[in-house]
């Protein structure tokens, strides 16, 4: 039972080096961080405003491309406030992958908005595009420029596609069917900052998108996460809403919306400034790291490591390992071998219209992102392996 278990820990244990604890995806931390951090206490610039984040901010907009970025403190307000900015309402339905983290689906509820599950497609283990226009025009209608759930009622507002693992979803097909059906295009790039599509960086379709800059993404400010957009009012409208929406003034406070304290302090912008320094070091090691995985499992029969579509280039945020289906009965074996040895894996996210709190909401049919879930293990990506 636990034999291809077995030769899989072989490969991973002679891979990855010798430590009493090989983690799913640490930071790393050899660059300018302890001099900007040293450089906010130093000068007593730590919290909501500072020079840090106002340059953490021009080195995101100039490695993405896209026109503003927004700094925030993490990835989850940052889908909130972006999902708010295209104007997402209360009983708005938003399709989003059921195979995500539950971030995606929680964002959506705190606008009073409803999760629509969608499914996903293993050539890129995101969002499908092609069985979602099949969908759409099943469930869908036009009425007044707007789309409307035929059966429920409501207004479907926009898509929310997640580069799962740092993989590009085929965003062309999807810009073309949020056209048709009068659609928003959000990206949730939370995993992917450093991977392209089609030679633009992610982030750059969607009207408006995100990052995440948790502990564990390929560069961290230890909580934090952005907002990108092509557009810069909305960027701007996105910096005011974020900081409370309060009218600039030197000692007067007010304020013309109801804002959110979303702020990233300038203590923690000071860290991402110095990852950023390093950002290109990373990825290169982080792809290097995957094309030794790929190599290592290529004659592998059973299972296989995920590489990227031909039209992107992918960060591999985290590396897959993706069994076959006559043998997802036994990645319970090799999650416990490889964690009870000291190298940690785990498996993908429980589709989120598993979940308690998110089991009647509207769906699709889910058939590839339930069986991608009982295939998926995630192993050690760190850029420090």
């Amino acid at each position: 039972m636990k034999l291809l278990a077995n030769k899989i820990f072989a490969i991973l244990n002679s891979i990855l080096p010798n430590s009493e604890n090989r983690s799913l995806h640490e930071p790393c931390f050899q660059g300018n961080e302890w001099n900007y951090v040293k450089d906010c206490i130093d000068t007593g610039w730590v919290s909501s405003v500072g020079k840090y984040v106002d340059r953490f901010e021009i080195m995101l907009a100039d490695y993405t491309g896209v026109a503003r970025a927004v700094a925030v403190v993490n990835g989850t307000a940052a889908l909130q406030v972006a999902l708010k900015l295209v104007d997402v309402d209360r009983e708005d339905e938003v399709l989003l992958p059921t195979l995500t983290f539950v971030a995606t689906a929680n964002a959506v509820s705190y606008l009073g908005a409803i999760p629509h599950f969608v499914d996903s497609e293993e050539r890129t283990l995101g969002l499908d595009p092609k069985k979602l226009l099949s969908y759409l025009q099943e469930i869908g209608t036009i009425r007044g420029g707007e789309c409307f759930n035929r059966f429920t009622g409501h207004r479907i507002k926009a898509v929310v596609p997640m580069h799962t693992f740092g993989h590009p979803v085929d965003l062309d097909p999807l810009v073309e069917l949020c056209k048709n059906f009068h659609l928003v295009l959000v990206e949730d790039a939370a995993e992917s900052l450093g991977s392209y599509y089609k030679g633009k960086h992610t982030g750059n379709l969607g009207k408006v998108s995100i990052l995440s800059f948790n502990g564990n993404k390929t560069i961290t400010t230890g909580g934090g996460g952005a907002i990108l957009t092509n557009n810069k009012e909305l960027g701007k409208f996105a910096k005011h809403l974020t900081t409370t929406a309060k009218i600039p003034h030197r000692w007067e406070y007010q304020h013309d919306n109801i804002g959110f304290n979303f702020r990233l302090p300038n203590i923690n912008a000071a860290i991402g400034c110095a990852q950023m320094e390093q950002l290109d070091n990373f990825i290169n090691k982080k792809r290097a790291l995957a094309e030794r995985y790929q190599d290592a499992f290529k004659n592998f029969d059973g299972i296989k490591v995920f590489k990227e579509a031909s039209f992107a280039q992918s960060n591999y945020w985290l590396n897959v390992l993706l069994f076959n289906e006559i043998y997802a009965d036994q990645r319970e074996d090799l999650l416990e071998l490889t964690n009870n040895n000291n190298i940690m894996t785990r498996p993908s996210w429980t589709p989120i219209h598993k979940l308690t709190m998110y089991k009647d909401c509207p769906r699709m049919d889910l058939s590839v992102a339930e069986s991608l879930e009982k295939r998926i293990v995630n192993i050690p990506s760190s850029v420090i392996l």
